[in-house]
């Protein structure tokens, strides 16, 4: 109990910009301050329910944003956390909190005192003469009151409040069954001659993994750093059947870690808050605040991208099948495990580019260093390290951000690289929002984390990445900049909290800038002799770009069409998850169908990472920011105005208005696919 009585999150922060006192917070410091931190959530929403005075914006909606900082900031921490540096005792702690957090969020919801408030200003908008900002926060809290049940009589109230305690504690435990089965899985190889096609920067770091943990040999697992050079380079096609087959059936074995009943229940309990709210699914439900406010829109969409590269999908899969027979001088068939594989070599001889010639001139440190720049360049922002501010892992760094005024902007975290406890992926999150404090309307600035899972150092080298590797870097980067730009009142509606469409424009549109000459000549350097990236590698990197863009098109369209079937049942699903899953991407599968495997049972970004009737928002945005782009192409790649422009009116605005409408301000026009299909070589 001694860690609970000096409990750092019961103290003001005394820390560098009031960040996390992450060296001090204990595990056991959590599960107190959440408890403290709902119990005083609970106090404050009482007292606003239960106000004398007649409600109004100041005293009834903006109270309602105000409350429950201490929860906020214990769950910023501990999530931010549990995702990055997960143990045991933190996945217990979760279990157990996260029915009172679901409880909590219902205690305010289904409040009938508070809702009568918020529906008395609500009735009354068109009086109040509000601000825009006031106006869209008033509309987004009674809408939230709405679609968390405030209508509902009391009997569905009560069934509302254990659906969704039910689904919190069910997509908290899809995700560490998910973990916990991907990181048992080790392929360790004692023989050389199995390392056969492997670059020495795989096999290099599959021996320090080994070594790590005390074990002979090469060790590979299913993390992105290790698994993909595996699959994209290992001659051994039965050690990438291998490979693949089990990173296609986590959650999916059948034992105390498998997640199909789980992906039942989640998208049963789904579709029955649907029911609950008049929607026929939930697709309806969870669409309607979005840019595409419909599911005829989603499909409208996959299904023009589908007509325009299928096509161009199935000539590349014909392409490498046949470079594949050539190279074998047999009738192979084209698998799954064997795509990257061949792929990469028919790459190589087409263009004469691979990522093995392009890592040493992709240095972390140095990367970094040239996407802060491009920051630098477009916006004038520059970021300086502050080791004194205190991290959760060593690995973990922590840059000041200054505007190009010198006023302080953000604190920004970075975390690259893979760990057991750490979540496979990449992501930006919040451990603070930016928001106007309430008393004197002073500006408290974010503090924002790019997570990564990237190659790891060696013995004789330093991290050289991918060029996959810097694209993820732009892109988390691109979801960074949105939340360090806030510049709002309310942190509800600041940085990326935006609609699920939307969000992903500002982090889609860096990476643009990775196949333009002048961009690359700036970050691309030899680790070792310091050289610029030879102009003719930029171009074979610049030719490949759009190498088999049809068929990682169709990837992703599969991967939505799975999700929108997920979320378009309308009868509660007791089918097979594994049939179902098949009959819902094959209209975008270009690879052979593999029984036994099943991506559901790990498709975390939709059954349990808040993408759920949302995973089409990576096409609808890619459309987006390639129109957007196209201002930069027109006006020049580096051109502050048009900068400017898009930080004025899309990274600094969050979710203060209406997405289409900030998209048409910076832009002038509608969005069209048109530039997408341009840019990807689908029409001239």
């Amino acid at each position: 109990m001694a860690e609970a009585a000096n409990n750092p999150f019961f103290e003001k922060y005394k820390t560098p910009f009031e960040t996390p006192p992450f060296d001090k917070i204990k595990t056991g410091h959590y599960e107190p301050a959440f408890e403290e931190g709902i119990k005083q959530l609970n106090a404050e929403i009482e007292n606003i329910a239960n106000s004398n005075q007649p409600a109004t914006f100041e005293n009834t909606i903006v109270a309602i944003e105000h409350a429950g900082k201490l929860l906020d900031n214990v769950s910023n921490a501990f999530f931010n956390v549990l995702s990055a540096e997960a143990n045991d005792e933190m996945m217990d702690i979760s279990q157990r909190i996260s029915p009172k957090l679901s409880e909590s969020s219902n205690n305010i919801y289904l409040n009938e005192k508070l809702f009568s408030r918020v529906k008395s200003v609500y009735d009354q908008k068109d009086k109040l003469n509000l601000s825009t900002e006031d106006a869209k926060l008033l509309d987004e809290t009674y809408e939230a009151f709405k679609i968390q049940g405030a209508t509902l009589n009391p009997e569905d109230k009560e069934k509302y409040r254990k659906l969704s305690t039910d689904l919190s504690i069910l997509t908290l435990k899809f995700d560490q069954n998910a973990l916990k089965d991907k990181n048992r899985f080790e392929l360790l190889i004692t023989n050389e001659d199995e390392l056969a096609g492997l670059p020495e920067s795989a096999k290099e770091a599959a021996a320090i993994t080994a070594k790590a943990k005390g074990k002979e040999g090469w060790l590979f697992t299913l993390s992105a750093p290790s698994y993909t050079p595996f699959m994209r380079y290992s001659d051994r096609r039965d050690l990438r059947e291998k490979m693949y087959r089990e990173f296609m059936s986590i959650g999916n074995k059948g034992d105390e870690y498998d997640n199909k009943e789980i992906v039942k229940q989640i998208a049963n309990i789904r579709l029955n808050i649907a029911n609950l709210m008049g929607f026929k699914d939930f697709a309806d439900y969870n669409l309607k605040h979005t840019m595409a406010k419909n599911q005829s829109n989603v499909y409208k969409l996959l299904n023009q991208l589908l007509e325009a590269y299928k096509p161009v999908a199935i000539n590349e899969y014909n392409a490498v099948q046949g470079f594949a027979i050539g190279q074998e001088k047999e009738n192979i068939t084209i698998m799954p495990w064997d795509w990257s594989y061949y792929s990469e070599k028919l790459k190589d001889i087409r263009f004469n580019i691979n990522d093995e010639m392009t890592r040493p001139y992709f240095e972390l440190n140095n990367v970094k260093k040239g996407v802060f720049g491009l920051a630098t360049q477009l916006y004038g922002i520059t970021f300086k390290e502050n080791k004194k501010i205190p991290v959760y892992h060593p690995e973990v760094q922590a840059y000041e951000v200054y505007d190009a005024d010198g006023k302080f902007l953000s604190v920004l975290y970075t975390d690259f690289f893979p760990r057991d406890g750490k979540q496979s992926g990449a992501w930006m999150n919040n451990i603070k929002p930016q928001y106007k404090e309430n008393a004197n309307g002073k500006d408290s600035r974010p503090q924002i984390i790019i997570v990564m899972n990237f190659t790891r150092p060696t013995d004789t080298k330093p991290s050289l990445l991918t060029f996959d590797e810097v694209n993820t870097l732009l892109h988390e980067f691109g979801h960074a900049l949105h939340g360090m730009f806030a510049n709002g009142t309310y942190a509800s509606l600041s940085g990326t909290s935006v609609y699920r469409d939307f969000v992903e424009l500002p982090s889609q549109i860096m990476e643009n800038w990775l196949t333009e000459k002048e961009f690359l000549d700036q970050i691309a350097v030899h680790y070792q002799t310091g050289e610029k990236i030879p102009q003719d590698m930029i171009q074979k990197l610049i030719d490949a770009s759009n190498f088999n863009a049809g068929y990682f098109c169709c990837r992703q369209l599969s991967f939505g069409l799975l999700d929108m079937a997920w979320h378009t049942i309308t009868t509660p699903f007791e089918g097979d998850v594994v049939a179902f899953e098949k009959q819902a991407w094959k209209p975008a599968q270009i690879l052979p169908d593999i029984p036994g495997t099943l991506m559901s049972t790990s498709f975390g970004h939709i059954f349990s990472g808040g993408y759920s009737a949302g995973y089409y928002g990576y096409k609808w945005a890619e459309v987006l920011d390639a129109d957007a782009f196209a201002a930069f192409k027109a006006a020049g790649i580096f051109n502050k105005e048009v900068a400017k422009s898009f930080r004025d009116n899309i990274l600094s605005k969050g979710g203060t208005e209406d997405p289409a409408v900030l998209y048409k301000r910076f832009r002038g026009q509608e969005p069209t696919i048109d530039a997408l299909l341009i840019r990807n070589g689908i029409r001239k």
